[in-house]
């Protein structure tokens, strides 16, 4: 049974991506107040919506943890992990940024500015460059 349809696996990869992007991950980074209404949670009575994000975000930095500690083990993958950091840092950046600018946020989340600045910078510096034989580009 594993990997029955794998001569199609680009496919699902595909569609997955394409579904869960327009109906999860865009409209939840962009409007999360607008899709928790629309999957029928009552704002802003149900504080509950926050356990759930809060859930949500901690899964996911899960999978980022399990990418690290995979990457540990084998180099091959090491580039592709870094490169996930990259995305990771420079969209919580932008996140925190947009959060200050409008004021909707508090201090500490601002000050977690210089944070993601901080790990973007260390990202690169620790960048795993020889595997591509980069080692002093910079």
């Amino acid at each position: 049974m594993l990997g029955y349809f794998s001569d199609h696996s680009h496919l699902y990869l595909l569609v997955l991506m394409s579904i869960t992007t327009l109906f999860f991950a865009l409209p939840i980074c962009l409007s999360p107040l607008t899709w928790a209404r629309l999957m029928l949670w009552r704002v802003p009575e149900d504080t509950d919506l926050a356990v759930y994000f809060g859930r949500c975000l901690g899964a996911f930095i899960l999978v980022i943890e399990l990418l690290m500690f995979r990457a540990l083990l084998d180099p091959e993958i090491r580039i592709f992990v870094f490169d996930t950091l990259y995305a990771v840092f420079l969209l919580m950046l932008f996140v925190h940024i947009y959060g200050a600018i409008r004021r909707i946020q508090p201090i500490t989340e601002t000050l977690e500015i210089g944070l993601w600045l901080l790990l973007f910078v260390l990202n690169t510096l620790f960048y795993p460059a020889h595997q591509l034989g980069l080692a002093n580009i910079l």
